[in-house]
């Protein structure tokens, strides 16, 4: 197939040949073949949901001025709802994580958060609100719906097939338009005008594996605090998210409000200064 297709690009052919539109055989079957992958692609984020909910791992590796570090975290999650219970491992330090209605709860063992508490929480759902991201679930990976909207229209290729999981898949590389995304302006200032990401579809088109590299401009003031010099910072993030055993159990409850300490102030202040 390689070959034919680069000879049709090659020879002057007759529109008999070609087609009456003109175009080859092969251009054409290619064309539709593109069309067909965005359109998998696109219905993945629907088609995942429609399981209501899936067990999850998520790695994500952050490297800046040669260093790397890199959280793992493994749990299980609603994806209608976007409630999550997970384990976090960062720095070899576990978190237990819990997402219930968009607020995130946090326990660290060992440590306690203001007033001895034992548990922290944020709401995702006025940091989302404050930064522009309307009514995206952030903090939650299962969420990413958006990005089905963002895809171009001839930025998904088709690269093969591939075993995840022991479930076999189809891997597509798609290009997201960054500009679409909830906040899309201030993103594209940070990320560029698109964002490289990678999909594993099963036979049903659900997600079973979705890997984002992307390049960061770091804020000026970001890397004044790090000691750097004034110019931006360029931080390099790999998230891969796996999905499996759909339609398993989710028993995702908010901790004793008594043992929570409530830092969504705090985090808005920093988000804040991040601007």
């Amino acid at each position: 197939m390689t070959g034919s297709v680069v000879l049709s690009g090659c020879g002057g052919g007759s529109d008999a040949e070609a087609g009456g539109d003109g175009k080859s055989p092969n251009a054409s079957r290619s064309a539709g073949a593109q069309e067909q992958g965005t359109a998998e692609v696109r219905a993945a984020y629907d088609k995942t949901a429609e399981a209501e909910s899936a067990r999850m791992t998520i790695r994500t590796q952050l490297s800046a001025e040669g260093r790397t570090v890199t959280t793992q975290g493994k749990g299980v999650i609603a994806l209608d709802e976007g409630d999550s219970v997970m384990t976090v491992t960062a720095q070899d330090k576990s978190i237990e994580q819990r997402v219930v209605d968009q607020v995130l709860y946090q326990k660290m063992p060992g440590q306690e958060a203001p007033g001895g508490k034992p548990w922290i929480k944020i709401d995702l759902e006025k940091v989302a609100a404050q930064q522009d991201l309307g009514n995206q679930q952030i903090g939650d990976p299962a969420q990413t719906a958006a990005y089905a909207k963002a895809i171009t229209d001839k930025g998904v290729t088709k690269v093969g097939t591939e075993e995840i999981g022991g479930t076999d898949t189809t891997h597509y590389k798609v290009s997201v338009d960054v500009s679409k995304l909830p906040n899309g302006a201030q993103m594209s200032k940070q990320l560029g005008p698109t964002l490289p990401m990678q999909v594993w579809l099963d036979d049903e088109g659900r997600l079973r594996r979705q890997q984002i590299d992307m390049t960061v401009k770091a804020p000026a003031s970001a890397s004044a605090q790090a000691g750097s010099s004034a110019a931006a910072q360029q931080l390099k993030m790999k998230t891969v998210l796996e999905f499996s055993d759909f339609g398993t159990e989710v028993d995702a409850e908010a901790p004793p409000a008594g043992q929570v300490a409530d830092m969504t102030d705090q985090a808005l202040q920093g988000a804040q200064q991040r601007r």
